[in-house]
């Protein structure tokens, strides 16, 4: 899995009933051609970064189909959510 573009916004907690801050990333992703989640318009992980005092970790994050915005229903793997979290803690400063 490779990230070759990504959208990083800030989200808005108007009730603050959330600590720390929140991020929603739309990561767009090449995958091999023999990968079961290969589409011919391209898949996407969207992600929600959430730092605080305490740590950054991932509250959310799964696959979707670039062509119709929907969730695939496969998990992330270790190895893929670990990818996804080095690449989130680096980029949410970039945030809007």
């Amino acid at each position: 899995m490779e990230i070759t573009e990504y959208i990083a916004e800030k989200i808005v907690d108007p009730t603050g009933l959330i600590s720390g801050e929140r991020y929603e990333f739309r990561l767009f992703v090449m995958l091999n051609e023999e990968d079961e989640l290969y589409t011919d318009a391209g898949v996407g992980v969207r992600a929600i970064l959430a730092v605080d005092e305490e740590q950054d970790r991932l509250v959310v994050a799964h696959f979707f189909d670039r062509a119709t915005d929907e969730p695939f229903d496969f998990e992330l793997e270790e190895e893929e959510l670990s990818t996804i979290l080095t690449f989130c803690k680096a980029h949410y400063h970039e945030a809007e």
